[in-house]
């Protein structure tokens, strides 16, 4: 149980990492730039894949600590 939580919790680091930044605008915000921070953005390709991998490896992260919590 603990070794697939150590393989969950590195592979949800590293699909993390790879996605792009959605709040690349934020700095604009402040510094008064002209931003599409609140633009609705359709997921296309491989950002959608990756957002849904980042879902359920977040779903099984938070499964597997919910029932090793019960088991020990």
């Amino acid at each position: 149980m603990e070794t697939a939580l150590l393989i969950i919790s590195i592979l949800l680091i590293i699909i993390v990492l790879l996605q792009s930044g959605k709040a690349e605008g934020a700095a604009q915000i402040i510094s008064g730039g002209s931003s599409d921070l609140f633009t609705k953005r359709k997921e296309r390709g491989s950002e959608l894949f990756i957002s849904r991998l980042t879902f359920a490896l977040g779903m099984a992260f938070f499964l597997i600590c919910f029932v090793s919590m019960f088991i020990k």
